[in-house]
């Protein structure tokens, strides 16, 4: 490994950003950001610090209308040797490429019970033979055929009601429209970053490098693996492949720049919000300053759900006034079709809420479609003040902390598509995010930021950015909170945090540690005569002890256990935060189930969500041949990831089995 490679797979943006490994154990690194060869209009490449998170599927004789050959692609075959990569990739092969597509697809194979027949099926793409481009062009291109540009892909991802395999993206496109998987889409966004980087740098191909990949903080774990999948199916080494949470990309990027003097910028008990807020989502988390063995260190405490609820939504706001407008110039226009509209109320927020004079306004033309304007153009001129009333009063109003966001509409039915936030006050999601430990009943018991860090285009505006940290000394007379960096580069930011990241990763910076504010156990039932009407009892195995680091692993002793494989079977999980001395193997041996009320009548334990599932033995992980229930004798092995997620392996005693367990640790996506 040569570099530490950072990839911001963003909703709107993707970023690729990068530094030299160093060989002496120096500590100034200086990730830089790699720009990005893409089409900027037909047949011109140019390079940009950004791609643009979006998909064009043009029909197949448009591939032949002009020259697609990025600089990567040989001139006889040119784009096409992208699709036909991915269908060799998917076949298999001896490459060590093709064996980590391979392994990716496996392992979620057997995470999802996917089987061969319904595998082979999903290939992600509709149409192989359609032209696809991403970055600025296909952005570009959405405002003039919105039904063939793919948009939001990675919000897609976590939508778990519909097969995210399966090619449903341009949503409710025509039939017509060729379409691809949400996993598809991701893995062409990351594909091009693959090959722009080999082509700039032959001799450090990045699958021998350290890569790290930022996922959202509440990416759940089926999130992650379709996100894993896509790496894999993109080029990158799974082996070695990292995932790092994006406002702690955000922090890192901060420690980059700051070096060592970062211990004198904060103090211990300091407490930092990092608010991310991007295109299309907001993510939430807390870090706080400890002192450990006479040095300053940093440890996440919270993190907070995924909010579908971003610089988007401003810019739809701004269109629908904008909308307004021009109707009082006789132009009816559909702000919600209109994504020329859209485009340019994107333009407007930027320049408006950065510009200096209050009298300012920014001009949006749109080109007539109706019988009596095709050809011609009419114009509107938007205030700056009512941008500014639309951006603070409707997403960043002043609030109490108590107060709480709407969490859903009032109408019984809706549309199936992403899970949107039904309120758009980003203040108030905030002020749940800080309460969530006490529900808002004790306001002393809340967490209280001393700091916080900014990032996101939405906060390259000093209006959004004062109006925040006014909100926050509103809530917080006492501490006042500041901010930690006014003046970093908000939008590339996370590229550049989990590129130090990964150098750090490999001893060569400071690391934000997190570990478990609860010890962990997993229920076994106890071998006893069976009774008419009384359930047998169960038994509460440690396998996760209270102060256990994310990202460690250990083997959890204890007597074998038997593990039923071949048919549904249910799995209960328990927490405590009042157990400190509990061990790994430790049991509790009396253990009443669950009440009615789902509490467990054991104040010392609660019960997580039971997982439900079936394990399967094949040829590769198992030794159990006839397909029917069977019991395994097995240990247990628990590891936490840097993401949170408790993965429970059962590891079979006489063979080669082995089988996982996961959920996560977060109580509810927080951890205190």
């Amino acid at each position: 490994m040569k570099y530490s490679i950072g990839i911001d797979l963003g909703t709107t943006n993707s970023e690729l950003a990068y530094c030299l490994l160093p060989d002496d154990g120096q500590t100034d690194l200086s990730p830089e950001i790699f720009k990005i060869p893409q089409f900027v209009d037909t047949s011109i490449v140019e390079s940009r610090p950004a791609l643009p998170s979006f998909l064009y599927v043009g029909p197949e004789e448009e591939r032949a209308s002009s020259n697609w050959t990025l600089p990567w692609d040989s001139i006889s075959s040119g784009i096409g040797d992208d699709v036909k990569e991915s269908v060799q990739e998917e076949a298999g092969g001896n490459s060590s490429r093709d064996r980590t597509a391979k392994r990716a697809k496996g392992l979620f194979k057997k995470l999802f019970g996917l089987n061969s027949s319904s595998e082979d099926q999903t290939s992600g793409i509709s149409n192989p033979d359609a032209l696809y481009l991403v970055g600025e062009i296909a952005s570009r291109l959405a405002a003039d055929y919105p039904e063939r540009v793919i948009s939001s892909a990675k919000s897609w991802l976590t939508c778990a009601r519909l097969d995210r395999r399966q090619p449903i993206l341009p949503w409710n496109a025509p039939g017509a429209v060729s379409k691809v998987s949400p996993v598809e889409a991701s893995r062409r966004y990351l594909r091009h970053l693959v090959l722009a980087w080999d082509n700039a740098f032959p001799e450090s191909p990045i699958f021998d490098q350290q890569v790290v990949l930022t996922v959202p903080a509440s990416f759940d774990e089926s999130a992650r693996e379709l996100t894993r999948e896509a790496a894999g199916l993109a080029g990158l080494n799974l082996d070695t492949l990292l995932f790092l949470e994006e406002p702690q990309a955000a922090l890192y990027s901060w420690l980059a720049q700051m070096g060592a003097s970062w211990r004198k910028k904060l103090k211990i008990d300091d407490v930092v919000l990092v608010c991310d807020v991007g295109g299309g989502t907001t993510d939430l988390s807390l870090i706080r300053v400890e002192e450990e063995n006479g040095e300053l260190v940093l440890r996440r405490l919270a993190v907070g759900n995924r909010l579908l609820l971003g610089g988007d939504n401003i810019d739809l706001a701004l269109a629908h006034h904008a909308s307004e407008l021009f109707a009082e110039q006789g132009v009816k226009l559909n702000p919600w079709q209109s994504t020329a509209l859209w485009r340019q109320c994107r333009e407007a927020k930027e320049s408006l809420l950065k510009a200096e004079g209050d009298d300012e306004t920014f001009k949006i033309s749109i080109l007539g479609r109706s019988s009596k304007l095709i050809g011609e153009s009419t114009s509107i001129f938007f205030p700056k003040k009512d941008a500014v009333s639309i951006a603070l009063d409707g997403f960043f109003p002043f609030c109490a902390l108590t107060d709480r966001p709407r969490r859903r509409s009032s109408l019984g039915l809706r549309e199936t598509g992403l899970p949107y936030e039904a309120d758009p006050a980003i203040s108030k999601h905030v002020a749940a995010f800080l309460c969530s430990r006490t529900g808002g009943q004790d306001m002393s018991d809340t967490v209280k930021p001393t700091r916080f860090l900014l990032n996101g285009g939405v906060f390259n505006s000093n209006i959004i950015a004062s109006r925040f940290q006014q909100q926050l000394e509103q809530w917080f007379p006492e501490a006042k909170p500041t901010n930690l960096h006014p003046t970093a580069e908000l939008e590339s930011a996370v590229a550049r945090g989990a590129s130090f990241y990964g150098a750090a990763k490999l001893g060569n910076g400071v690391r934000i540690r997190s570990a478990s504010a609860r010890s962990y156990y997993v229920g076994i039932e106890t071998a006893a005569p069976a009774i008419p009407g009384v359930p047998q009892p169960l038994k509460a195995l440690c396998v996760a002890p209270m102060g256990m680091e994310e990202g460690s692993e250990l083997d959890v002793p204890s007597d074998p256990f038997e593990l039923i494989v071949g048919e549904p079977a249910t799995f209960r999980f328990f927490s405590s935060t009042s157990r400190p001395s509990d061990q790994p193997g430790s049991f509790i041996d009396w253990f009443e189930p669950a009440g009615q009320d789902g509490e467990s009548e054991d104040v010392e334990l609660q019960e997580t969500d039971p997982i439900e599932t079936r394990f399967d033995a094949d040829s590769e992980i198992g030794t159990l041949q006839n397909g029917g229930p069977e019991y395994v004798a097995v240990h247990f092995r628990s590891k936490i990831t840097e993401l949170g997620t408790m993965e429970i392996w059962c590891d079979e005693i006489e063979g080669k089995g082995s089988w996982k367990l996961e959920f996560n640790v977060r109580d509810e996506q927080y951890e205190f």
